[in-house]
């Protein structure tokens, strides 16, 4: 599945929400969805938490 597919289902998941459950649904489904992108990013990688709140920058002077 495409990253552009995988936008539109999320958009579609998150109007669903705000527009039958109201804005309170619709926060709530945008932190899950935040939370839940985080936990793959950081069992994709396998790296340390410290790597998703640490810009990358920082590290290459």
């Amino acid at each position: 599945m495409g990253k552009d597919v995988l936008g539109l289902l999320v958009g579609m998941a998150l109007a669903f929400a705000g527009w039958f459950g109201g804005f309170g649904a619709f926060a709530l489904v945008s932190a899950l969805g935040a939370l839940g992108f985080a936990a793959g990013r950081y069992l994709d990688g396998g790296g340390d938490l410290r790597e998703l709140l640490v810009s990358r920058d920082r590290g290459r002077r």
